[in-house]
């Protein structure tokens, strides 16, 4: 019988109440950016950062690393490190930013998280995961949460799984997401990670019928809203990683499926000129607009016209002075008449 605690605290009872619809943290990908263009699409789905080391933000240059734009709200960020001090540092010098989640990476397979001791890594000693849970508690005014995979190398997911959750919830963590693959931390890429290690989804179920007062999310190869869908008759909130950067037109039907909003058909129009607009004051303070357009490419993946529309946004967006009528001219090339269907592909 677990020792983990039942009781759900009052910051997971205020924020996490299920279902929840998520776009997950991605390095190199979900930056403030993207992260922007996605609540254009959707007002409700849970938006998190790239991964940001505590070292990065006590010492780095933390406006760039943690300031966002206002209307991305619901966003968590997502912070890697194995230090307890140092990420109660990192938290506390991010809250005046408002985020509304603060999400500690025990999932990253990566040589470069693993150099530094943290990451899936971190699934090998569970003890040091809690340290770090419990000091961001202390300092957190939001809830704080914890990614993780369901084992690594050898390890018995059966029980190194429950292990680290009992571990964490014990100290104080509001909400757990589970990508429902191990990982290999020697052997695979990164990439090879995200594909080759069977995904065992069940793993997951059971977790939620063993801490069913935790909310317990689910990540890891999942492709459409109807498998999604599926996956919240067991747990209480869904990931998608990949699939939603790669077409984000499915994120236009998260509001209705997921959080009751009528359905309506997109207004890419206005989708359209909103981003120009963003795109006009990135580029008045200084930035380039091939920043915003590459994580627009995938937008209408299956539609006539996507092919020349990502051609324009690949190409004229990287071009020395390229400014917001670039993203007019790959809208122009799209046939909108079926975005209905490819949204709810």
């Amino acid at each position: 019988m677990t020792t983990a605690k039942t009781a759900v605290s009052e910051a997971n009872q205020r924020y996490f109440k299920a279902p929840v619809f998520a776009v997950a943290p991605m390095i190199d990908w979900t930056d403030r950016h993207c992260r922007y263009f996605h609540r254009q699409i959707s007002r409700n789905a849970l938006l998190y950062t790239e991964m940001v080391v505590a070292d990065a933000i006590i010492h780095g240059p933390r406006e760039r690393l943690l300031s966002f734009d206002g209307t991305e709200h619901p966003v968590a960020l997502q912070l890697g490190g194995s230090d307890p001090t140092k990420l109660a540092e990192a938290v506390r010098i991010a809250e005046p930013y408002g985020y509304d989640e603060i999400n500690l990476n025990v999932g990253c397979p990566s040589d470069r998280v693993q150099s530094g001791t943290f990451g899936a890594c971190l699934m090998l000693t569970p003890e040091t995961v809690a340290e770090c849970v419990a000091a961001m508690k202390k300092v957190a005014n939001v809830p704080v949460t914890v990614k993780c995979r369901i084992g690594v190398d050898e390890q018995e997911p059966e029980e190194a799984l429950p292990t680290l959750m009992t571990r964490v919830i014990d100290a104080g963590a509001d909400a757990i997401w589970i990508h429902a693959r191990k990982a290999w931390l020697k052997g695979l890429s990164p990439k090879e990670n995200r594909e080759i290690p069977p995904l065992d989804y069940d793993i997951v179920y059971r977790m939620k019928a063993r801490f069913p007062d935790v909310f317990i999310g689910i990540n890891g190869g999942i492709q459409t809203l109807d498998e999604a869908e599926g996956h919240l008759a067991h747990v209480d909130g869904v990931m998608l990683g990949r699939a939603a950067y790669q077409n984000a037109a499915i994120l236009s039907d998260i509001d209705h499926r997921f959080y009751g909003a009528p359905a309506a058909e997109p207004d890419w129009n206005a989708l359209r000129d909103r981003m120009m607009v963003y795109a006009a004051g990135h580029i008045a303070a200084g930035g380039r607009l091939q920043h915003i357009a590459r994580h627009m490419v995938g937008l209408f993946t299956g539609l006539p016209g996507a092919r020349r529309y990502r051609q324009i946004l690949s190409t004229d967006a990287a071009k020395p002075n390229a400014g917001p009528e670039v993203i007019a001219a790959a809208f122009a090339a799209v046939d909108f008449s079926g975005a209905a269907e490819a949204a709810s592909a």
